[in-house]
Formats: structure tokens, sequence, C-alpha cells
């Protein structure tokens, strides 16, 4: 006989009752980390996490079965078995297409999402005032083969004193994996296109500087032992994990913000579902003051200008989005037969 399955429970957050099923489901098995153990972690970053994730349109990487089962991205919160306080935004994707998200007004939705079994939260870059124009910045270190989590570490290093000279705050966390994410917070004036733009101008630069170590290619079989800067996370309708999400790994381990001066000495696979918590309350959120300042990317933009009149435009967008104006042949470079030999 199998045991007992453990009673549903009704939880308060934020003023509205959330129901958690199956609280004793095993999510993380190599860790042991249950059902409960997730939503309970959602709770305890809740200030951390509704920073991140505050009134922005929020695509969930659900695992209904723990992340050894099968996964789907969320895009459209349904129409029905949803709680009427569950708030949504219209947002649009390349397609054409659009869908209503799930849009957090409070911590109590992102205690809902764990109910149903979201692990990963992937906001967009934009908020429900105006789900247009972008206003954070994101900038990817991806370390390559031959690279790792202290290479991306140093790239993210040239990145604060580029920064520095333009006079602006980046906000670092871990991915929770082997890369680090900066964020820039930035003034919503901005379309996709253009926040992209600004983007390809920004890693270009650290390219220049760093060449050995950083690397704009697109095409894998460019990009050597280098540090690439994914700029099309920029793109409409890409996302990356938000601060405090728990990654779906077998460590489950979380996108951690952490402050420039420790960013050097961290290991990412310190940072997870048991110790982040912890973390926060001891330490305070690194990304506190994340909101108090919002950036004029101009200077970007002139460089972008700047880059062009250089012979160097836009680069490809990722192959699931529509071509674009301007963009370059979506051609592996070993697999052009027009490219020069």
């Amino acid at each position: 006989m199998g045991g007992t399955k453990a009673a549903a429970e009704l939880i308060e957050v934020a003023g509205h009752e959330v129901r958690l099923t199956s609280p004793d489901r095993v999510i993380f098995p190599q860790r042991g980390f249950t059902k409960a153990d997730v939503f309970h972690y959602y709770l305890a970053v809740g200030d951390g996490i509704m920073r991140a994730l505050r009134e922005r349109p929020t695509t969930l990487q659900r695992f209904p079965e723990g992340v050894e089962g099968e996964a789907f991205f969320q895009k459209r919160v349904p129409a029905r078995g949803v709680p009427p306080w569950v708030r949504t935004t219209t947002i649009s994707f390349p397609s054409g297409r659009s869908a209503a998200e799930l849009c957090p007004a409070d911590l109590a939705h992102v205690a809902w999402a764990a109910q149903m079994g979201t692990i990963v939260f992937h906001p967009w870059p934009v908020r429900a005032a105006d789900v247009d124009r972008p206003d954070e910045l994101r900038i990817d270190f991806d370390p390559q083969p031959g690279t790792d989590f202290a290479d991306a570490v140093s790239a993210a290093g040239e990145l604060r004193g580029l920064l520095g000279e333009l006079g602006v705050t980046g906000w670092p966390k871990t991915s929770g994996g082997r890369g680090v994410h900066v964020y820039l917070r930035i003034a919503p004036r901005w379309t996709f296109t253009e926040v992209r733009r600004a983007t390809i101008a920004l890693a270009r630069e650290l390219e220049r500087r760093r060449p050995e170590l950083v690397t704009t290619a697109w095409w894998k079989e460019q990009r050597g032992e280098r540090v690439f800067v994914d700029y099309n996370q920029m793109a409409r309708d890409r996302t990356i994990a938000c601060a405090y999400s728990l990654r779906a790994n077998a460590r489950a381990t979380v996108s951690t913000p952490v402050a420039w001066d420790e960013l050097p000495d961290v290991d990412p696979d310190d940072f997870d579902l048991r110790t982040v918590p912890a973390r926060l309350a001891e330490r305070g959120d690194p990304h506190a003051g994340i909101d108090d300042t919002a950036w004029d990317i101009s200077p970007l933009l002139e460089w972008a200008d700047r880059d062009d009149t250089a012979g160097q435009g836009d680069m490809p967008y990722p192959p699931d989005h529509p071509k674009m104006p301007g963009e370059p042949k979506r051609v592996q470079p070993s697999k052009d037969r027009d490219r020069p030999r």
C-alpha cells in the first residue's frame, strides 16, 4: 500500500487564499525538495522576486511532475479555472499573434504559479503600462565551450568599467548556471528593435576592448573559446530567468543578485533553494536600488550609428523570428555559398 497523500492546504498570500495541492510531491529528486519547498521558497524571497516580476508579463516554465519530468512553457493564462484576482497583460509575439500572459501584481500571483508547477519565471523586459517599450536592458554573458563562470565574471567586470565611463549602474546576478546577467534600468522610450540595437553596440564595444575574451558572433562556429554576449536576449519574446527564480537543474540553483565586489568570489552552485532565503534575509537584496534611476540609452544608439557608418550594421535574429529589415542572411558562414573564399 502507498503512503497517505498529504492534504491540500489553503495559504493566505498578499490577501488572497492560494491552494497548495500535493505538497509532498518531489520536484527536485536529487535534493529531495518537494512542491511545498518550492512554494515556500518563493514566499521567502517575496520582496526580491516581486522586484523582478511586478507588472511584467511573465512566461511560466512549468514542471508539473518535477524537474525530471516533462516541461512546457506557458505563455497564455487559461480563460477558466483561474482565481478571479489573477491579473494578465496582453502581449504581441513577432508572429503577430498575441496572448494574455500572467502579470504579477503581488506575491499571490507567484504562489499561484508555483502551485501550478512553475519552477522558472521568465518575465518580459517591459511593464504592463507599455508592453512595446522595454524598461530593462539585459546583458547575458554566456560562456562557450572551453570557458567557464570565471570568464563570464571577467567579461562582466569589463562591462562594469564601461558602464562606469557612461555614468550608468549595472545590476549583476548569477544565471543559476555558468553565466552572468547584468541588468540596466532604462527609460521606456524605445522599441524592442532600438533597445536590441543599443545592446549590440554595447556588446561590440566590449568585444573591441577584450577580443580574446568576448564575442558577439551569432554562429557558434565563429565564437571560439570566448564568452558570447547574447544580444538577441533583447529581441521581442526572448526572456531570461528572473532574479530569485529557481532553475530547473538537479541542484535547484537560483539566479541570484550579487554585489559587484562579491561577484569574483562567489560560486553559483552555492545559491540554491535552501541557501538563498537566508542570504536575502541576512544581507538584503543587492538589487534593491535597481528602480531608482532609469537611464537614457541615447549614447549607445550613437555608438550604433557609428558602427553602421563603419559597415557594422544589424546582426542575425533568432531562427524563429520573422526576417527583419536590414538583417543579414541567416546562413551559417561555413554553408554560405556566396561568402568569399
